[in-house]
């Protein structure tokens, strides 16, 4: 335990805190869909989620090991360069959920940290090799792949069921539901908080309290599984209103066809140590849906902004980074503070403009866009 000094500590929380953002800018990977359908209930589905993504927590370590040995170099890394990336990715996070648009966590962390290593200790700091082979090409072929995958799923689903009566389809596909959706949770949990296992796992090797290639302990793998779980539990509900109503008017067999197909590839990808966005994935899945039904509208201008903030997480967290890790790096203790200081400021700033127009489980299947208001209503309800 000498190796735990107070920065080392401090970014121990600061990733913790991350993986409750993470938690709550993702449920609506899994549950969005659901919710839209009606499937399950607001409250009932975010407290499913957030105990199947404690539970996948526990399932796999693979991604944690590219993220703690495989995008950056551990012997160059220092806890001060880990805490400036996860201000990256924090602030991008915050800011991506007050507008309602589905962007990558995990792109967030990966940018931030490629940043503040790269600021930190030169290029040679980052291993570029692997963040194409196990990020960039993932975030690519990731959403297509579950895209195509719920595609044929919802034509054949539809096709097979052409003859039944709607309403035993729209009761079968929402029983369907609660499984595909739990499925999808398990595997966020899988995927996600492993990358907060990473991170920490990360530092405890830049502080020496772990040996170089070292795996989480249990002690990392309960915490991040257990933040993750209660941001989940939260909801993030705008988000899952734009995922649930803002690309395409979701029914339950598309619903059902989306989960299942976002399942197996997160899974899958999870299993051979790709660190994907689930975010991504399950986007592609809801599109894939939509335009497997005839005639299902979907909403490509909504679309569009979300791959425009895909295109820009990486780099636009890597620059906060960056600058956060010249702070730290010429600033020592007093720029660490600066940077706190001035993140926390920042992160409590978006939280207040949110409750001017507050999402909820209560209004989130009310509209299919997030807007931001300029004044705040006559009348506030839950935010989230």
């Amino acid at each position: 335990m000498d190796h735990i000094t107070f920065l080392v500590a401090v970014v121990i929380v600061t990733a913790l805190a991350f993986d409750f953002t993470n938690g709550f800018h993702d449920t609506a990977n899994a549950m969005a869909t659901s919710i839209a359908t009606e499937a399950l209930k607001p409250r009932t589905a975010v407290l499913i989620s957030g105990v199947l993504n404690v539970v996948g927590a526990f399932l796999s370590t693979e991604v944690a090991k590219t993220i703690s040995g495989g995008i950056v170099d551990d012997t160059l890394v220092t806890p001060g360069m880990i805490f400036a990336g996860l201000v990256g990715a924090i602030l991008w996070n915050l800011l991506t959920w007050l507008v309602g648009l589905p962007s990558s966590s995990s792109h967030a962390l990966f940018g931030g940290l490629i940043g503040a290593v790269w600021v930190g200790a030169g290029s040679s700091g980052v291993h570029f090799d692997k963040v194409v082979e196990k990020v960039l090409i993932p975030a690519v072929a990731s959403p297509l792949v579950a895209g195509v995958a719920a595609l044929i799923a919802t034509y054949f689903a539809y096709k097979l069921t052409a003859r039944a009566r709607k309403e035993s389809v729209t009761k079968g596909f929402r029983l369907g539901q609660i499984a595909s959706a739990s499925l999808v949770s398990l595997a966020h949990g899988t995927n996600d908080a492993q990358k907060t296992m990473g991170v920490i796992t990360l530092t405890l090797i830049s502080a020496g309290a772990l040996g170089h290639d070292a795996g989480p302990p249990v002690w990392v793998v309960a915490a991040a599984g257990l933040a993750i779980g209660l941001g989940t539990y939260l909801g993030g509900w705008r988000i899952i209103r734009t995922m649930g109503k803002g690309l395409t008017e979701i029914q339950s067999p598309q619903g059902f066809a989306a989960e299942t197909a976002s399942t197996t590839v997160i899974l899958t990808s999870a299993h051979l140590g790709f660190a994907l966005s689930t975010t991504q994935v399950a986007s592609g899945s809801i599109l894939g849906a939509g335009l497997g039904r005839r005639l299902a509208e979907v909403r490509w201008g909504v679309a569009g902004r979300m791959v425009v903030a895909w295109l820009i997480t990486l780099p636009a967290a890597a620059l906060v980074g960056g600058v956060s890790a010249s702070a730290v790096k010429h600033g020592g203790d007093f720029g660490t503070v600066v940077v706190a200081l001035v993140g926390a400021a920042v992160a409590a700033g978006i939280v207040l403009v949110s409750r001017r127009n507050p999402v909820g489980a209560h209004n989130v299947n009310d509209a299919h866009e997030v807007t931001v208001r300029s004044t705040a209503p006559t009348s506030v309800g839950t935010a989230a």
